[in-house]
């Protein structure tokens, strides 16, 4: 049977190469997409400041909200089961520095094995009058260098006092700096005047930049809270079991918050905080995307084998008439199948990991991830990637040739001409199934389209249409066909209709060939116009919401008090407030029905804002209480998320808070839901000391009436005088970079959409290439019948447009059905934002795509006798 497998192959080429085609493609995404979800996994980083360092202690920040039970859980599950689920929410990683308690430090030097142990103060700084403006730096105490791989440059001496400082010599050089100059530095919202000291040279390895020494006790004023305890082990110690002991130890503090002990490629977590953030994103993108690309890949490689398959029954049904069995078919098949997928599964272990390489490149300059994380595909991915593609090769040959190897020879040889046969009652019900689902899914996109969870539910919507349809293709072909029959007559005359009769005798193998354009059509539009939607949605909720008219910053990212007064007293500004964002976990009451058990807290949305500013420069409608009473630990809510605790004015509810801290906040005003997010408001001052930065972000100012922009930007920017380090913006700019940001958020599904369509696409003119080849001994028959080659060309491109304009229309259907909810949820309009060329360029592609497969093939063909080509068995 393999002998008689090889040489198939030979006669079959040009259904083994899309096979090959398919299953490389489609191994390789698989397989890149299992790389980015162990990269997000591991979250290893391998640290570049804290080298020296074999252990580092940084502040837990991995949160896993606690499950609350009500007595109606507790006696419908029993109250040892509901005891069980407290602490089992999903975890989450809060968006600040977790500080680490002041007394871990001298809990870890008591620690077996522990040699130099450094209590670390990050500080976030600029120096702002270098040569090429301002450069960002990291402050820290002068004993974190001994754990960097810096070294003092000779004549250079360690800060002695507050108002010195050392630099690294590569920063230095950059920005026109020597030892012994005078700098300004900006930290904490307010700039001071430093003495550089001296330099230091990385002594070896890939050193990071930005790096400024102060003196410990200055670091510490600036930064009062411990961000990381770094530890090097005595000699002789191994740093795991050092690890662990130290891990025992810091457990045992009365009242101290949870810490994460960090070794090996997990250092480098404590000095990029974006490193579970990008984990976690990398996780849900590749859990997403790689979970609907293992999807078209399994169904692009099971329909290709399966149409392979079906056009061999002729074939299969010789080899029974002379002989054979339906084993010896079988085995022959899976010989075949083995031939062509193991070398593409091989292929794809070189190509897999560089194409994960480069979707991950990608991903970093779109801000998806952290260039501290390199791209790690393991085995375990890779093996499960080609694996489950040659048992998808393997199961979609065998399923293929299930009846085509059992019937009976003259009835194979009767229908291998023109199947009529094409469904059961398992895949009519699937169908019908499939074709429900995605309805459930849109009224779950109506109903929670204002967040992430309404783009989950819709995207999978288009697919799951895309199946049901697949499922029923070659049925809904026909009413398809049906409805074009008078048109399509109507305008192509003779050719039109011959191609009209060869689509309804093979409505089955047409519907083989219409559901990979559906499936490329409805995928790409669906997931582009989503996030047009998105974006569009997100667009107009921030120019709706921005009440601000000019936004003042700083360099080092934080705002004082003395700043905002002196806004304040600004000519032509109106009102003037502090501003932070930050997220926190509703964890009393739980949100939602409370007699039902909930597996997880709510998120909340937070925005700190002054009181004596905040109707002025926040876009809410009060309906209850007083933003001017949002003063100590006080919060503001919108009535759905109010109304969902059932909770109003004089209540409290627990708050979790980004840097893990548990506050009691009292609600002192309720107001109307805004489209676009459900943002509480609460004190500045109280969201800032928890917050990394420690300070608000930004001063948000309301102009004067009548006051021109560019007048109060300049008045603004006047106070730069006095304050080194201000930045400016008026309100075109903050909307402008709102724009940029989402735009760059959604080009991460941009790109995402974009492999799949190119895999689809890939998919369908594979098809469309088998298929038309398929046909050599009918175009034989034809011209032998009398047909010129331009008649057959003409019936064929009739049929390729019919092709076209039946899986583009349904595929139009299966995007619509997630969209039509998904928009009207998201911007209280059915129709989906986004620009009408996108939709064309599909759909136009498609076109252009189906017609060179189609007449390519079909021009190749012509080129052969008539009688030649007609004696064509197979």
């Amino acid at each position: 049977m393999l002998d008689l497998a090889l040489r198939m192959l030979r006669h079959h080429r040009s259904a083994n190469v899309a096979t090959f085609l398919a299953l490389l493609v489609g191994t390789a995404i698989v397989m890149a997409c299992g790389g980015l979800m162990e990269t997000g996994l591991r979250g290893d980083a391998d640290p570049k400041r804290l080298v020296r360092a074999d252990v580092v202690v940084v502040g837990d920040r991995s949160y896993r909200p606690p499950v609350e039970r009500s007595a109606a859980s507790e006696g419908e599950l029993g109250e040892s089961f509901a005891a069980d689920l407290e602490g089992f929410g999903e975890t989450v990683v809060l968006p600040e520095r977790v500080p680490v308690d002041d007394r871990a430090a001298g809990a870890v030097r008591s620690v077996g094995g522990a040699g130099a142990v450094v209590a670390e103060h990050t500080v976030e700084a600029a120096l702002l009058d270098g040569a090429k403006g301002a450069a960002e730096l990291t402050g820290l105490g002068w004993s974190s260098a001994a754990l960097t791989p810096y070294e003092l440059v000779p004549g250079g001496r360690a800060p002695g006092a507050s108002g010195e400082v050392v630099l690294d010599a590569r920063t230095a050089r950059a920005q026109g700096v020597r030892a012994g100059d005078e700098v300004r530095i900006a930290a904490r919202g307010t700039s001071d005047v430093y003495r550089v000291s001296g330099l230091a040279e990385p002594a070896a390895g890939d050193a990071p930049e930005g790096t400024a020494f102060f003196t410990d006790a200055h670091a510490a004023a600036l930064s009062p809270a411990v961000s990381a305890v770094a530890v090097v082990a005595a000699d002789g110690t191994d740093p795991g079991a050092l690890a662990d002991r130290i891990a025992d130890a810091l457990g045992g503090l009365s009242g101290a918050a949870p810490v994460t002990v960090l070794t090996g490629g997990e250092r480098g977590q404590a000095e990029d905080l974006s490193v579970l953030s990008s984990g976690t994103n990398l996780i849900a993108l590749a859990g997403s995307f790689g979970g609907l690309v293992t999807m078209i890949a399994v169904f692009t490689v099971s329909a290709t084998i399966g149409l392979s398959v079906r056009q061999r029954q002729r074939e299969f049904a010789l080899l029974r008439a002379t002989g054979g069995t339906p084993g010896q078919l079988r085995r022959m098949l899976l010989g075949e199948t083995l031939l062509v997928a193991v070398p593409a599964a091989a292929l794809a272990m070189v190509a897999g990991p560089l194409l994960g390489e480069w979707l991950y490149g990608r991903l970093v300059g779109l801000g998806m991830a952290s260039d501290a994380v390199g791209y790690r595909l393991g085995w375990l991915p890779a093996v499960a990637a080609a694996g489950a593609l040659l048992l998808t090769a393997v199961l979609g040959g065998w399923l293929g040739a299930r009846r085509a190897v059992r019937v009976r020879p003259v009835e194979a040889l009767a229908e291998a001409s023109l199947q009529r046969r094409w469904a059961g009652p398992w895949r009519i019900g699937s169908g019908i199934v499939c074709l429900i689902v995605p309805v459930v899914l849109g009224v779950l996109s109506l109903v929670l389209g204002q967040g992430m969870v309404g783009a989950v539910a819709a995207g999978p919507a288009v697919f799951v249409m895309v199946v049901g349809l697949a499922l029923l293709g070659p049925a809904v072909t026909r009413w398809a066909l049906r409805l074009l029959d008078g048109p399509v007559r109507l305008l192509t005359g003779v050719g039109g209709g011959l191609a009209l009769l060869n689509a309804h005798a093979r409505r089955i193998r047409m519907a083989a060939v219409v559901v990979p354009v559906m499936l490329a059509t409805g995928v790409t539009v669906g997931n582009v116009y989503i996030q047009t939607t998105q974006v569009q949605a997100g667009k107009d909720a921030f120019t709706r919401n921005l009440r601000a008219d000019a936004v003042v910053g700083t360099a080092a990212g934080g705002v004082t008090p003395e700043l905002l007064e002196s806004v304040r007293r600004v000519e032509g500004v109106a009102a003037a407030g502090a501003y932070v964002t930050t997220v926190g976990h509703v964890e009393k009451p739980l949100p939602g029905e409370l007699d039902e058990l909930t597996t997880g807290m709510g998120e909340l949305p937070l925005q700190g804002v002054s009181p004596e500013a905040a109707e002025r420069t926040t876009a809410v409608t009060v309906t209850e209480g007083s933003l001017a009473e949002l003063r100590g630990r006080t919060v503001a809510l919108p009535e759905v998320v109010a109304g969902s605790m059932e909770r109003g004015v004089g209540d409290t509810i627990r708050v979790r808070l980004g840097d893990r801290a548990a506050v009691d906040l009292e609600i002192v005003a309720l107001f109307e839901n805004r489209r676009g997010g459900q943002a509480a408001l609460a004190p500045a001052g109280l969201l800032a000391g928890h917050t990394t930065g420690g300070q608000p972000q930004q001063i948000l100012v309301r102009t004067a009436e009548g006051v021109p922009d560019e007048r109060i930007t300049a008045n603004l920017a006047a106070l730069a005088e006095d304050h080194p380090g201000l930045v400016v913006a008026d309100r075109a700019a903050l909307i402008e970079e709102n724009t940029r940001q989402l735009e760059t958020q959604a080009w991460v599904n941009y790109l995402a959409a974009a492999m799949i369509a190119g895999y689809t696409a890939l998919a369908f003119v594979n098809t469309l290439v088998v298929s038309v080849n398929d046909r050599r001994r009918e175009f034989g028959l034809q011209r032998l019948s009398g047909a010129t080659r331009a008649q057959v060309l003409r019936m064929m491109t009739v049929e390729a447009l019919l092709t076209v304009a039946i899986g583009a229309g349904l595929g139009t259907v299966a995007a619509l059905t997630s969209l039509v909810p998904f928009s009207f949820a998201l911007t209280g309009s059915p129709v989906p934002a986004g620009p009408v060329w996108v939709y064309g360029l599909v759909v136009g592609t498609a076109a252009v795509l189906t017609l060179a497969a189609t007449l390519v093939p079909t021009w190749k063909a012509l080129r052969v006798r008539p009688a030649a080509a007609a004696a064509v068995a197979d």
